[in-house]
């Protein structure tokens, strides 16, 4: 249950970070670049710092040393986790969400994630892929094509000079 409330708490902050990034890029003072140079350059003493307690509070746990990393698996962090989800996908996402509607782009970026995570992990780690998983990730991607669908805005409603109410819009 703990793995399940820090996910929610993770996924509860990135929707809120997300949000609050676009309305700064919706302002066109920064571009997505500069807002992933900013994040990260907070973000990044905080991680250490984090790391460094937990390396000091539970040596054996979540603080294990750096220095026992093979490097084939110095490659998989720096390249997969670093290149990749760290740098490439936060500068697409941001890019995304400077040209899109965050409701619409976060679900698909972070949808398309847990759904690739499940089928990867089934493919190069030997994790169970079950009837359900491949359902849920049915669902998932199900999800991502309806929302990566365009949808035809419907007009404003026009206000009445004279009474004040709101028409419908003309067509």
């Amino acid at each position: 249950m703990p793995a399940v409330l820090f996910a929610i708490i993770a996924g509860l902050c990135w929707g809120i970070g997300e949000v609050c990034a676009k309305a700064v890029l919706h302002t066109g003072k920064i571009g997505p670049f500069a807002a992933v140079a900013i994040r990260t350059s907070l973000a990044l003493p905080l991680i250490w710092i984090a790391f460094w307690i937990a390396h000091k509070a539970a040596p054996t746990k979540a603080g294990q040393s750096i220095g026992a990393l093979t490097p084939k698996e110095w490659l998989l962090l720096l390249g997969g986790s670093g290149l990749l989800a760290g740098a490439l996908a936060m500068i697409a996402f941001y890019i995304s969400i400077s040209l899109g509607e965050v409701s619409r782009m976060k679900p698909i970026a972070f949808s398309v994630a847990p759904a690739s995570a499940v089928l990867l992990g089934a493919l190069f780690l030997g994790e169970s892929l079950t009837p359900r998983k491949l359902f849920a990730v049915a669902l998932i991607l199900t999800g991502v094509v309806l929302l990566g669908l365009k949808s035809t805005p419907k007009p404003p409603a026009q206000i009445d000079e004279n009474t004040h109410q709101s028409t419908p819009p003309t067509p």
